[in-house]
């Protein structure tokens, strides 16, 4: 059934994608959140052994097993204290970095609308409301 013409077959990638830059950033003593924002969420997480975290990958073309790979971290506590598997670190590698810093433009804020409520029945004469931007701001008074 496998060699059928026309008939399209699926690539079907199971796991987390493992490669050895993400290994590169492991460092010992690194606590679990850390090891989160790097690995992602490992596959295999059992409550009984939680010091130890298995990250499996394995992709399936043409119902053929392409690529396996294996990683599991071992934790004493809260950190990590140990690395098995198909990788393993390289910390004399050089250091990818793949964030992107964007400075966004500082926008303006509405009013919520219990500063709006609260501005109505203020004592407060020297401010106005900007019908505009809906945005409380100082009167001012033409000077002579």
């Amino acid at each position: 059934m496998n060699n059928l013409p026309g008939v399209y077959t699926l690539d079907i990638q199971q796991g987390n994608k493992i490669d050895q830059d993400m290994i590169n950033q492991l460092r010992p003593n690194m606590t679990k959140r850390q090891v989160l924002y790097i690995m992602g969420s490992p596959m295999l997480m059992d409550v009984f052994h939680n010091k130890r975290w298995d990250f499996l990958y394995s992709v399936h073309v043409d119902h053929e097993l392409e690529q396996k790979k294996q990683v599991t971290l071992f934790f004493e506590g809260d950190f990590l204290a140990g690395i098995e598997g198909d990788y393993k670190p390289n910390i004399n590698a050089p250091k990818v970095v793949k964030e992107t810093i964007i400075e966004a433009p500082k926008r303006d804020l509405d009013l919520t609308l219990w500063e709006k409520i609260t501005w109505l029945f203020s004592t407060e004469p020297s401010t106005t409301l900007d019908p505009e931007t809906q945005a409380i701001e100082p009167e001012t008074t033409p000077t002579n």
